[in-house]
């Protein structure tokens, strides 16, 4: 992978967690597919999903959060003004 291509990555991953998705995307075309695929295949799989695919789930994630953390904001704000008490 070179370095431009490293960059653009938005996960960091530990060496297991790598070769742990690795294993998956094997076991899944040797399930689904009955082809083995080599450790050159599994790699040119896992950085499509890591350079082209994750991006995508990074950023609806974080628009997800967004969403969410306004909802909170909003929840807050209700309950703020259940606070005042009645004027006479």
């Amino acid at each position: 992978m070179k370095k431009n291509q490293l960059d653009r990555t938005c996960v960091n991953l530990t060496d297991e967690q790598k070769k742990a998705i690795m294993d998956q995307i094997h076991n899944f075309f040797l399930e689904e597919y009955d082809e083995d695929l080599g450790i050159i295949k599994q790699q040119r799989i896992f950085d499509l999903f890591a350079e082209e695919l994750a991006p995508i789930v990074y950023n609806k994630a974080l628009d997800d959060a967004m969403l969410w953390y306004k909802r909170q904001q909003e929840n807050l704000e209700a309950d703020f003004y259940s606070l005042y008490k009645e004027m006479r």
